[in-house]
């Protein structure tokens, strides 16, 4: 059975995993700037070793309640589509590797628009992982706004 590693992330209580293949670092939060006339979820742009970054909430994304910024605060780098996309999450602990044993399908209960972005539920012990698909995220003009930024 094959085993398939993830970047495990928390938003609130709920943890998530994205494949560690889309991962291209962790850093630590940097206040990003404002971006006029972007969606909501789009917190701005960070200069990431001269090369600018669009930023997104991921709790506004996922309309997650809870704003607060603290010590734990992450931003995931990402490639989404060929960009760099970094993504806000409330702390990013650790890497975890999942046999496809493992993993199940989302439940029927997760349903509507937002279901397409997760792949399934990842296993561990007693821990549950939703697992999730990030170059799904974005519908084509969400992806035309990060183009933009």
């Amino acid at each position: 059975m094959a085993e398939l590693q993830f970047v495990v992330f928390k938003l609130g209580n709920e943890e998530y995993g994205v494949n560690i293949m889309q991962v291209k670092e962790i850093v630590t939060y940097k206040e990003p700037v404002k971006v006029p006339n972007t969606p909501k979820f789009i917190e701005g742009i960070i200069n990431l070793r001269s090369q600018i970054i669009p930023i997104v909430n991921l709790k506004k994304r996922f309309n997650i309640p809870g704003e607060s910024i603290n010590d734990e605060t992450r931003i995931i780098v990402m490639n989404i589509d060929s960009k760099q996309v970094g993504f806000i999450v409330d702390d990013a602990s650790e890497v975890r590797t999942i046999s496809e044993e493992d993993i199940e399908n989302a439940p029927d209960i997760i349903a509507g628009i937002d279901r397409k972005y997760i792949t399934g539920i990842g296993k561990m012990g007693e821990r549950i992982l939703i697992l999730l698909d990030m170059d799904k995220l974005f519908d084509e003009k969400e992806k035309e706004s990060l183009e933009a930024v």
